[in-house]
């Protein structure tokens, strides 16, 4: 039997949560939704696939920025959950196809289960929180409306009220509140876990690899913010021999580079995360080319000034 639930509204099932993450339950839970209540989408040998563009995925989930929609995506692709491809022939529609792996051990309830009651079982000394990833909740009041195309189901539908169901069985002691530099180490631990996976890194968990990343957050910064800056440093660097060498924390973070780093990452993110091709930014519509009039050099590597 899965985890997935059939019902239209966004419910967050607590077993589902456990097995995958708190963000990527509420999204895959929508995507089995399109999936099995709509005629939404294609078939493609014998599987039913479906697509939203970035902009009607956030106006089904209000609550996240775009940053978060797309790492909580990356996360359940690279969990094996979701299937995403470019089911189209032509080469220059782009456009990407979700469906889900119902095969996923992840989604198994009998398996959750257990693997649920032997940890809730065990003694610790500690309180360990199941989810790797903090959630920033961001409400974006400027949206517009959008067009669904091939969408026969107005999605708003089921996103108007979201009702969280929650049992009392099997449930573990609430976890103690984590005093202010607790809750920074874990917010600079779940950066650390992105930037490895989005670099194919291996950076443990250390003093110097959490140094600047503490300090930045200390500083007021956003777990999206940083990880919006190794999203963009390493769509930047990551085919670059020489620069790659730079998707570190001890750089990406540094006091003097991350604000400057930061500000080019929001101009890349708002023009919609062009790839970098022969040196430019990629895009449909042209060069994504961010403006230098006012460059702060510092924020460049020394050695790799233009």
């Amino acid at each position: 039997m899965s985890l997935l639930m059939t019902s239209r509204p966004i419910v967050i099932n607590p077993d589902l949560a456990y097995s995958i993450g708190l963000n990527e339950a509420i999204a895959l839970q929508q995507i089995n939704y399109w999936l099995q209540e709509t005629k939404s989408g294609m078939e493609s040998d014998g599987v039913r696939w479906i697509y939203n563009t970035t902009e009607q995925w956030l106006e089904q989930f209000p609550f996240w920025s775009e940053s978060t929609l797309k790492r909580t995506f990356t996360r359940l692709k690279t969990l094996g959950v979701l299937k995403i491809e470019q089911l189209n022939k032509s080469q220059r529609d782009m456009t990407n196809f979700y469906t889900i792996n119902y095969e996923s051990e992840l989604l198994d309830e009998v398996k959750v289960t257990e693997s649920k009651r032997s940890k809730c079982s065990v003694p610790s000394g500690q309180n360990d929180t199941m989810e790797e990833v903090k959630v920033t909740r961001s409400i974006r009041s400027k949206r517009t409306d959008v067009i669904r195309s091939k969408c026969t189901d107005d999605p708003t539908e089921n996103t108007t009220e979201s009702t969280t169901e929650i049992t009392g069985k099997d449930s573990c002691p609430v976890a103690v509140q984590p005093d202010r530099d607790v809750l920074i180490t874990d917010q600079a631990k779940q950066v650390l876990v992105h930037l490895n996976q989005v670099t194919n890194s291996r950076y443990q968990v250390s003093t110097t690899s959490l140094q600047n990343i503490r300090a930045r957050i200390g500083e007021g910064f956003t777990v999206d913010e940083l990880s919006l800056v190794v999203d963009y440093c390493n769509a930047k660097w990551g085919d670059d021999l020489k620069m790659s060498d730079y998707l570190r924390p001890q750089t990406l973070f540094q006091p003097s580079k991350f604000p400057g780093y930061l500000k080019s990452a929001n101009n890349w993110d708002k023009a919609g995360r062009p790839e970098r091709v022969n040196g430019e930014w990629a895009r449909e519509d042209g060069i994504f080319k961010p403006s230098f009039k006012n460059t702060d050099y510092s924020a460049i590597p020394p050695g790799f000034r233009g």
